[in-house]
């Protein structure tokens, strides 16, 4: 679909076709039976009319539990000068007509990857749509901030045209406490790559702004994603909170007592291995113990529980005491951290990538096992966001929006063999080189039995011989057609850096200094997160 306006460009078709989504995800997008034992309601209207009701009589989202939620909230914006739109969904989540839409993502440098934007807007968008369709309701954009991980090397950097802005620090404990020092000399570095242009000058304040004003990743982070959606609502939320984590204390109870997501994820990952990737393997706790500077598996041995590389030990009275005190210390893992987000919320569906959905997956009989509500899974928006000039280029060369998705070597030897005078195909000559020895073999089965293996054997070697002969002519074109072999990839390796998707390659940044906040405006307007197809956007 190609829309009409002169200036941009939309066209959307089935993430299937673009040979970079798992089995798992083709599966779930197309409904298959295999996938359905694993996810509860379908992200259609129908689906969240289900999703609703559901949720609505759930006990985690009584009037205390969300009257703890809006404290926690108003506590964490109480240094940032959030939106009156902001600040309006925060009071309507005391509300029990009031629902979340929720995303999570890492603290990354600078937000990381443009798909940190594509996930937030299909946030927006989606709260916005539901709120047509089911207008007694309100509901909420949510960014989750991954604040508790420790995987700092993930998240310390981002490309800028081709560089890697990269922030070297030590870190011990979680990202979201990391103290901001160093980021100084990267926000120098960053300046250096800028032009002398408006757009520049905006992104170099909200880099100084955010990190250089602000005494740890997790503020900073917060101050950005509020400067880039505060006009749509947005919520930004933080899990590393103490009131926050009181309202979960009798699920880490479970967990530390029973284990019980290891047995339920066990059981689940038995089933879901026989036709999908398992993309987490849970562990016997499935929780890590937090401090300032340390984030340290919790391991049973026997009766005790331990710290990993610490001296640190709990018995179990101990340990269920030591929760109840500061159930700040309990951090949930990749596996456990969706229930906790599930408890907290009203939520009714999360937003992820595919891999993301992969681990969801095995989640759901484990939600069932403790009383709380799954949520629907949604696959975030995903884009290729191309030039006009880039798109002249593509019609010139007759290569189709679908046709620049496929591998490189198949697009080049494509439309090489489009371009020659004669066809490079010798299926008509393999027909008839079949048809040659099947004759050969009736043959042999009249007179000679024991001819019947040679035949078969002659009939392999010929088909291998013209198979080399057509790669052989294949080469000759393209040497032939070096120019136009050249010009393809070079204009795939623009629009795909380094062979893959650029919207995990590529920082937002790069385009925000050729639009502006003309960027965010566009893929808000043009984004529908319930199209459930991959977009190509021509700005």
């Amino acid at each position: 679909m190609v829309d009409a306006d002169c200036t941009t460009k939309l066209f959307t078709f089935p993430f299937q076709q673009t040979g970079y989504f798992s089995k798992t995800i083709h599966d779930y997008l197309d409904k298959g039976q295999k996938i359905k034992p694993f996810y509860n309601n379908f992200p259609n209207i129908t689906g969240f009319k289900k999703q609703i009701e559901e949720k609505r009589h759930s006990e985690l989202v009584s009037e205390p539990h969300r009257s703890i939620l809006v404290k926690a909230l108003n506590n964490q914006y109480k240094n940032l000068e959030a939106s009156n739109k902001t600040k309006q969904n925060i009071r309507s989540l005391a509300n029990e007509n009031t629902f979340t839409i929720t995303t999570g993502h890492q603290l990354n440098l600078f937000t990381g990857p443009l798909y940190f934007l594509y996930k937030i807007i299909s946030t927006i968008n989606l709260t916005e749509r539901l709120k047509e369709e089911f207008p007694e309701n309100h509901f909420v954009p949510i960014y989750w901030m991954a604040s508790e991980d420790h995987d700092f090397e993930e998240i310390n950097f981002f490309n800028l045209n081709g560089k890697k802005i990269q922030w070297n620090k030590d870190c011990g404990g979680c990202v979201g406490r990391l103290d901001t020092q160093g980021l100084d000399a990267v926000f120098k570095e960053f300046s250096k790559q800028l032009p002398t242009t408006e757009n520049a000058q905006y992104l170099k304040q909200l880099f100084k702004k955010g990190y250089l004003e602000h005494t740890n990743l997790s503020d900073a982070t917060r101050y950005i994603a509020n400067e880039l959606f505060a006009d749509y609502g947005l919520v930004i939320i933080d899990g590393d909170d103490k009131e926050l984590k009181k309202l979960f204390i009798p699920f880490v109870e479970e967990e530390l007592l029973n284990q019980t997501s290891y047995k339920t994820v066990s059981e689940t990952n038995i089933t879901l291995e026989k036709n999908y990737k398992i993309q987490v393997n849970p562990r016997e706790i499935n929780l890590f113990y937090l401090t300032d500077d340390l984030r340290e598996r919790i391991i049973l041995e026997g009766d005790l529980y331990r710290v990993n590389n610490t001296h640190i030990t709990f018995s179990k009275s101990e340990m269920t005491k030591h929760l109840n005190e500061v159930p700040e210390r309990f951090s949930p893992n990749a596996l456990l951290r969706p229930l906790y987000q599930e408890v907290i919320l009203p939520n009714l569906c999360y937003i992820g990538g595919g891999g993301e959905l992969a681990y969801w997956f095995q989640l759901k009989s484990y939600f069932e096992t403790v009383a709380v509500p799954f949520p629907i899974l949604l696959l975030r928006n995903s884009v290729l966001l191309q030039s006009e000039k880039q798109l002249q280029k593509l019609e010139k060369l007759n290569i189709s929006q679908e046709e620049i998705f496929l591998k490189q070597h198949d697009l080049v030897s494509k439309k090489i063999e489009e371009v020659s005078k004669f066809k490079i195909d010798f299926s008509k000559q393999r027909e008839f080189l079949k048809r040659q020895f099947k004759e050969l073999e009736k043959i042999a089965e009249h007179t000679d039995k024991s001819f019947i293996g040679a035949v078969k054997a002659q009939t392999k070697k010929q088909l291998n011989g013209l198979d080399k002969l057509e790669q052989r002519l294949l080469k000759a074109e393209k040497r032939k057609h070096r120019e136009l072999a050249d010009r393809i990839k070079k204009l795939q390796d623009e629009l795909f850096p380094d062979q893959s998707l650029e919207e995990r390659q590529r920082n937002f940044s790069e385009y925000y200094l050729d639009h502006g906040d003309v960027l965010i405006k566009t893929l808000k307007e043009y984004l529908d997160p319930l199209k459930l197809e991959f977009s190509v956007i021509t700005l």
